[in-house]
This record gives structure tokens, C-alpha cells and sequence, in this order.
């Protein structure tokens, strides 16, 4: 709950898991992600390293370095955790049609 439970760290890991290009820049998820701040996505992303849920890669090719970011298998599996959160939630909890689809298109979960 250390990791999970900080703010933007769940939307990173979901950001992660959308589409059908599982690498992303730090860029893109910061725009993908809106308000968060560079300083708070760097963090997140440097404490989702250290706990094995993503990796990042470096392509030292390119100049400037490329990076980008991807769930390793711990994440994934964290995803999963998510989407049973997500069953549980449109049981008991809420009502959503478009999170009732198999994939919405919010949270691709």
C-alpha cells in the first residue's frame, strides 16, 4: 500500500496496460495522464521500478536517449487486481454503461 496507494500511481499502471502499444515516453504518459506534475510522474515511475512492477528501457541509439516505460509481469498481474476491483464495483457499488463493456474506454480495464 506504500507504492499502490500514492496518488497517480494506479492511472500510471493503467496507462501502462492501455493500447495496443504497451511502451510509452515519458511524455506521452504525462500527457495522457493531464494534471499530474513532472516531478510527481518521475517519482511515481522511479517507485514503480524499484518494485519490479515496470521496467525502463534506454535506447542509447538516439540523441537524446530514448526511454520509454512498460509493465513488467508483477504489473500485469496487478492489472488484473484492478479489473477484479472494477467486477466488484459495477456489482455492488456503481452503475456505468460504458464501464460495464468489457473494455471501457476510460480505463481500458
Amino acid at each position: 500500500m506504500n507504492i499502490i496507494g500514492k496518488r497517480w500511481t494506479i492511472h500510471i499502471l493503467l496507462e501502462l496496460h492501455k493500447g495496443e502499444k504497451k511502451e510509452k515516453r515519458f511524455n506521452e504518459l504525462k500527457r495522457k495522464l493531464g494534471s499530474i506534475t513532472p516531478k510527481i510522474l518521475s517519482e511515481r515511475l522511479t517507485e514503480l521500478e524499484a518494485e519490479g512492477m515496470i521496467m525502463k528501457n534506454i535506447d542509447e541509439s538516439t540523441n537524446p536517449p530514448k526511454s520509454e516505460y512498460y509493465l513488467t509481469e508483477s504489473g500485469r498481474d496487478f492489472v488484473k487486481i484492478i479489473q477484479g476491483i472494477k467486477r466488484w464495483g459495477l456489482k455492488w457499488k456503481f452503475q456505468n454503461e460504458e464501464c460495464e463493456k468489457a473494455i471501457c474506454k476510460y480505463c481500458d480495464v
